[in-house]
């Protein structure tokens, strides 16, 4: 639930920045890295109760924390290369993705 927060946050300061027109912060930057951090902290904790012989109740745990741990750090190295303006844009719209996509593994269970 508190990364769902946290995403939430973390698109309306990029969505903000966007029509704003303005760059993103390297405040927003870090805290962007910071999420995909703890995702990955959450994900080795998940990989260890599925070593642990737990299986999860739905597979689609397993496929949008894949999901994330792909997409968050691709859309980071993808929009640093372009217009800060796009930047901000598709790391805001990225956090909203994920959003989404957590609250739906959060909901199955």
């Amino acid at each position: 639930m508190a990364l769902i927060l946290y995403a939430i946050l973390l698109g309306i300061w990029g969505g903000v920045q966007f029509f704003r027109r303005r760059a993103i912060s390297a405040g927003f930057r870090s805290s962007y890295v910071l999420m995909i951090g703890l995702l990955a902290i959450q994900g080795l904790l998940g990989v260890g109760l599925l070593l642990g012989q737990r299986q999860p109740r739905e597979i689609l745990h397993v496929v949008y924390g894949i999901f994330a741990i792909v997409f968050l750090p691709g859309v980071y190295f993808y929009a640093g290369r372009g217009p800060r303006d796009r930047e901000a844009a598709f790391m805001a719209a990225s956090c909203w993705i994920v959003a989404i996509a957590f609250a739906r593994g959060f909901a199955t269970g």
